[in-house]
């Protein structure tokens, strides 16, 4: 065990990456730059938003703003990384960069599971049980439960990046991707690794799927509240709003899912398990700030008012 643990400590691992094609790299760069941008200052300036204004001292912006820390830290933990590894020539990272790369990006998306689906009970007790909504989501309950997603997401990233960096890895160190991530380990490994799927299923199961339920039920008795409504123009404007919240929270768990819950054997190496882990670390971060929140009217009230006030100042 000892010289395994020596050997596997003196090891760096080759990213990948997207493409080996310069003038694809400097376009990716590009485009990464760009959207890493976008997700810091978007959600950077809801966070201060709902800091400042006390209109929005609510369970609703409260997890939004749980959210946008996550998505700050979630890309900051991939995205500089794989900005430096798109144009470098050397793509290697230490063991020691990669098991804390995995550690915060597997917490930070596992937080950021468990929390859209506390947001999704937050918005069913506000549509469906609006007359004790204030008794249900009181804000020590709701500190409680942003506390809960938190700490069981980080002990669960702890107990994984220990397993997956107790495999045997041989000879070969190439990842099939462009961040260190659980999946692309299993499948460099050579040793069994019976015990990791099982604890990813395990974990899987019991914490991703139980939020997309709690998710996927929330919306259904949200949809059914919403069709007894009266005014059309009501109905179209709620089911535009839940239509874009399902939309990120469908593309956020199927692609996590596809990902982390495939049997070994259908573990290959690809160009699509390169691609598909864009969509939950770079995409749905950028996306997040205007579906959620710098759409919603509140947010661009406190923004208008705190513009006003520096004026009267």
């Amino acid at each position: 065990m000892e010289q395994q643990l020596n050997q596997t400590t003196s090891y760096r691992f080759i990213l990948l990456g997207l493409s080996n094609d310069p003038h694809l790299q400097v376009i990716f760069f590009t485009i990464f730059l760009i959207m890493y941008v976008i997700t810091i200052s978007g959600n950077f300036l809801l966070t201060t938003i709902v800091c400042i204004s006390p209109t929005l001292h609510s369970p609703m912006f409260f997890f939004l703003t749980n959210l946008s820390i996550i998505d700050i830290f979630f890309s900051s933990s991939i995205v500089p990384v794989l900005l430096m590894n798109t144009l470098l020539a050397d793509r290697s990272i230490s063991l020691l960069g990669c098991a804390t790369q995995m550690y915060f990006s597997l917490a930070l998306g596992t937080t950021e599971s468990l929390i859209l689906g506390v947001m999704a009970y937050d918005r069913f007790a506000a549509i469906c049980r609006p007359l004790h909504y204030n008794t249900i989501m009181k804000m020590t309950f709701c500190f409680y439960l942003a506390a809960g997603s938190w700490s069981v997401a980080f002990i669960n990233s702890f107990v994984q990046a220990v397993l997956t960096f107790q495999l045997q890895f041989c000879n070969y160190r190439n990842l099939n991707n462009y961040f260190c991530e659980v999946p692309a380990f299993i499948r460099m490994s050579c040793g069994d690794t019976f015990l990791n799927e099982l604890s990813i299923y395990i974990t899987g199961t019991l914490l991703a799927m139980c939020s997309f339920y709690v998710i996927v039920i929330s919306y259904i008795h949200i949809i059914v509240k919403i069709l007894k409504i009266i005014s059309s123009e009501g109905r179209q404007k709620a089911f535009s709003t839940c239509a874009s919240h399902f939309t990120v929270v469908f593309l956020f768990f199927g692609t996590v899912m596809c990902m982390y819950l495939r049997p070994h054997s259908k573990y290959y190496t690809s160009k699509a398990d390169r691609v598909v882990p864009l969509l939950y670390t770079t995409v749905i971060p950028t996306l997040n700030p205007f579906i959620y929140s710098i759409r919603n009217k509140d947010v661009k009230n406190s923004v208008i008012s705190q513009f006003k006030r520096k004026n009267l100042y």
